[in-house]
């Protein structure tokens, strides 16, 4: 189908701009069973055009040469559920990231907010427990683990005891197998609280497919945390602040993309608004990849240049996110709205377990 393909909007975009309506019904709830059983609509930004497809049709979009960027972050069960020592109270701590290992420092929201002070002491098992150091903002808090054993070994324990933090817009329990589900086969690296949603569609059967045609498989980590979801409290985007993830971009996947970005006929594509992060965060003076790894707070929204992913895969993300924001500057606004439109109409499923696109 062939979609008018304006120019930019001549008026900055604002907060207002990235809201939609959807129906609840088209919350998926799941994902796909089989994952590569998804739909997928695939977006020409050149043509200006909009197919609807499958996931299991993406192989046909590589060739020898290209190469696929994946996030390799590993989500673990970041929620813990307690009690306050002196008053029996029930807590929840949602474990954001590890300030210092050394000192078992971790970032966390908790719940409810304002019955936990600095000082507190809270209790989530017989053999860990954590001490309230600091205030951060107003739900957040700093943590320090009080646990007998080695890190390992504590990374062992909250495991034993978290839950699987699926999004809260899912509005349903957690189930046992949501520790599966809820995982991409990339993921190899502990430390996100939120899977990278455009990586779930993948199954060992895609990528062989996909590799039989030639493209490589290069990763990078970016450990999904507050930062990706926080929401937007501002119309003006500019004003808007992210926090910092940690992100890594390791040499063999720097050596990787930059050999196909030499070569006019091959392609770069990112799985995911969390990869598009994580690169746009390590750019060299000269415009390609450069190995890099620490701290990232960088918001993209329309206008960005984008200088190594040349395609993005993606799901549909909620209205005000600042993942459709990031997905408008690659797209331009006005074929994103039309995409998103589509979406609607056509019955596609929506956010981390629904269906995808793939702009080209």
């Amino acid at each position: 189908m062939q979609v008018a393909h304006p120019s930019f909007l001549q008026h900055a975009l604002r907060l207002s701009d990235f809201d939609y309506e959807f129906p609840r019904d088209r919350v998926a709830m799941y994902p796909a069973e089989p994952r590569d059983s998804a739909r997928l609509m695939v977006v020409d930004r050149s043509a200006g055009t909009i197919e609807h497809r499958t996931i299991r049709d993406l192989p046909e979009y590589f060739g020898d040469g290209d190469v696929i960027v994946a996030n390799d972050t590993l989500v673990f069960p970041a929620r813990l559920f307690g009690t306050k020592e002196n008053t029996g109270a029930k807590v929840e701590a949602f474990l954001l990231r590890e300030l210092n290992q050394e000192n078992r420092l971790w970032d966390a929201i908790v719940d409810p907010a304002r019955k936990v002070r600095v000082g507190n002491k809270l209790v989530f098992s017989d053999r860990v427990s954590a001490e309230v150091i600091d205030n951060t903002t107003s739900r957040g808090r700093t943590l320090r683990f009080i646990f007998d054993g080695t890190p390992d070994d504590l990374y062992d324990a909250l495991d034993a005891i978290g839950q699987t933090p699926i999004p809260p817009y899912l509005r349903r329990p957690v189930e046992p197998a949501d520790r599966v589900r809820y995982q991409t086969m990339f993921a190899r690296r502990r430390g996100g609280v939120a899977a990278p949603a455009a990586g779930l569609h993948f199954t060992p059967d895609l990528m062989s497919q996909i590799a039989e045609r030639g493209a490589e498989v290069a990763t990078v980590t970016l450990h999904t945390g507050l930062g990706t979801f926080q929401s937007v409290e501002v119309e003006d985007l500019s004003k808007h602040r992210v926090s910092s993830e940690f992100f890594d971009v390791p040499s063999d996947t720097v050596d990787c993309v930059n050999t196909a970005l030499t070569h006019p006929d091959r392609t770069v594509t990112a799985i995911g608004t969390t990869v598009v992060r994580a690169v746009e965060s390590s750019i060299s003076a000269s415009k390609t990849l450069k190995r890099g790894s620490g701290w990232t707070d960088k918001f993209i929204y329309p206008v960005h240049d984008f200088h190594v992913c040349e395609r993005l895969l993606t799901n549909f993300h909620r209205p005000k996110s600042t993942l459709m924001m990031t997905v408008a500057a690659f797209t331009g606004y006005p074929l994103l709205r039309e995409a998103y439109d589509q979406a609607i109409r056509e019955e596609y499923r929506l956010f981390a377990f629904g269906d995808a696109m793939l702009v080209l």
